[in-house]
């Protein structure tokens, strides 16, 4: 991989961090005014159908291998979106809810160790006692007791790391067999029909748990044009767009390298709710935020240090 790619990669990982900031924006003006679940549902399903368009042709040549990946791909995205809108409803801080939901940039090294044998460098576990204390900084006004919404958050955060490690994994040639020989070659999905296909998947899985779930009656009865506004903005800037942006983009890195320029998207989301909502944060959450965000620096201090040593040679 030549540096050509890893600069493409970091500048289309800063796009997407400033895409998912604005996308906490829509989602939060869009439950406002309808039920989480059908609002997920509407939005990946739209952003899915329309990638699906695009890439039609790519998607019809997938063999069932790249098929079943990405299925599985979509699947834990699904359970993680599915837990933070709920998050988002819940009426937690959107800035804390963003700094809850980027621990996933910690995790993201310890299931791949614990699931994937991957490597974990000593500033993997030096972050995580850094990130606990944040989260404590958090709950301080429950009395250590975390809030529903901060633990949905939370929740939602194990499913996205897991979602970035297996997306990566899908979006790369992998060699599969023992240490002397190489059993199979796991193709890799291209990007837009891997995008599609985990987005509708998403959208799938939401819109079943609505149904069951959810009433629909007060989508009639408050049907508005700002209903619809939102969830196309959400659609197809906060999604589809996004989305895609970001699996080309990591088909040109790797997930230790795009980790580190994920960390940026808290900031973002907290400068965008103080300017669009009014939200601060002050006292304790402002601790346990500066704690969080300090221990993902730490977590890939290492491949920050190696990047910027390269960059600079």
């Amino acid at each position: 991989m030549g540096l050509s790619n890893i600069l493409k990669a970091d500048l289309w990982l800063v796009l997407v961090t400033l895409l998912a900031a604005i996308s906490w924006i829509f989602s939060k003006e869009a439950v406002l005014i309808m039920p989480p679940l059908l609002f997920v549902s509407l939005r990946f399903l739209l952003a899915g159908l329309l990638l699906s368009i695009l890439g039609f042709h790519q998607i019809r040549a997938l063999n069932r291998q790249q098929l079943k990946q990405a299925i599985g791909v979509g699947i834990i995205f699904a359970l993680g979106m599915c837990f933070w809108i709920m998050g988002v409803y819940s009426g937690v801080s959107l800035s804390v809810g963003s700094f809850l939901t980027s621990l996933s940039v910690v995790i993201v090294p310890v299931l791949d160790r614990l699931f994937f044998k991957g490597q974990a460098t000593w500033s993997v576990w030096f972050a995580m006692p850094i990130a606990v204390i944040g989260l404590g900084f958090l709950s301080l006004k429950t009395g250590f007791v975390m809030e529903k919404g901060q633990l949905l958050f939370l929740i939602a955060a194990l499913f996205f790391a897991l979602f970035f490690i297996l997306n990566v994994r899908a979006a790369n040639h992998r060699e599969i067999g023992g240490l002397d020989e190489i059993m199979d070659i796991s193709e890799k999905v291209p990007a837009l029909s891997l995008t599609a296909i985990t987005l509708l998947t998403v959208g799938i899985m939401a819109g079943i748990l609505s149904l069951v779930l959810e009433g629909w009656a007060v989508v009639a009865s408050d049907f508005s044009a700002n209903m619809v506004f939102w969830v196309l903005m959400s659609a197809f800037i906060g999604t589809a767009a996004r989305f895609f942006i970001q699996t080309h983009a990591l088909s040109l890195s790797t997930s230790s390298h795009g980790v580190v320029i994920m960390v940026i998207e808290p900031i973002w989301t907290t400068m965008l709710a103080a300017s669009w909502f009014g939200e601060s944060l002050s006292g304790s959450d402002l601790v346990g935020c500066v704690l969080i965000f300090l221990s993902l620096i730490i977590n890939r201090w290492s491949v920050m240090r190696g990047f910027f040593r390269q960059a600079t040679a």
